[in-house]
């Protein structure tokens, strides 16, 4: 009985330097995969799922115009993101749902600025994927647009903002980002 306890402990001392870093590591997690959907998805449709009023200018109460975040006008999320999913030839872009393999909803959203922040609502990109035929929801990208008090860096955040909602959704569907310029 004591050997096997002497042997015991004599296996726990020298090889617990060997366990404790293997058990240290990481525990090993699924990798989460892209839905076969959006990767084989050849055709998109693009839908505007609008922009709210108040980022954009040409809102007027009581006479006079509010102040806005961006220039432009609701339109523009869409126009830019659907220009520049165009740029990339990745994808045949459908004029209707029901002749795409893929959905893609683009919204811009505002956000009541918290107490102590910049002036005005901050904003944030969400791009919903959906399957064409189910019309579930497959993936959801947010995206922020950060904060800021000068005109042309609120427009250079929201370029930037939306670059990202691309290029994570073409690293989502396996392919090759945008060069960033």
């Amino acid at each position: 009985m004591r050997s096997t306890r002497l042997f015991c402990g004599f296996v726990v001392v020298f090889l617990s330097p060997a366990i404790v870093p293997a058990l240290a590591q990481n525990p090993a997690t699924n990798p989460a995969g892209p839905v076969p959907a959006i990767l084989q998805a050849k055709s998109i449709f693009v839908a505007n799922s609008g922009s709210d009023r108040d980022l954009f200018s040409g809102i007027y109460s009581e006479g006079r115009e509010l102040p806005h975040l961006f220039t432009g006008d609701e339109g523009r999320p869409y126009s830019e993101f659907y220009s520049a999913l165009q740029a990339t030839g990745g994808y045949k872009l459908a004029s209707d749902s029901s002749q795409a393999d893929l959905v893609l909803e683009l919204q811009l959203r505002a956000h009541p600025a918290p107490v102590n922040s910049a002036p005005g609502p901050l904003a944030e990109f969400r791009l919903i994927a959906y399957g064409s035929q189910s019309h579930y929801v497959l993936w959801t990208i947010t995206q922020a647009v950060e904060p800021a008090i000068l005109q042309k860096n609120r427009e250079k955040n929201f370029e930037i903002a939306l670059n990202a909602v691309l290029s994570e959704f073409l690293g989502i569907a396996g392919k090759t980002p945008p060069a960033a310029h």
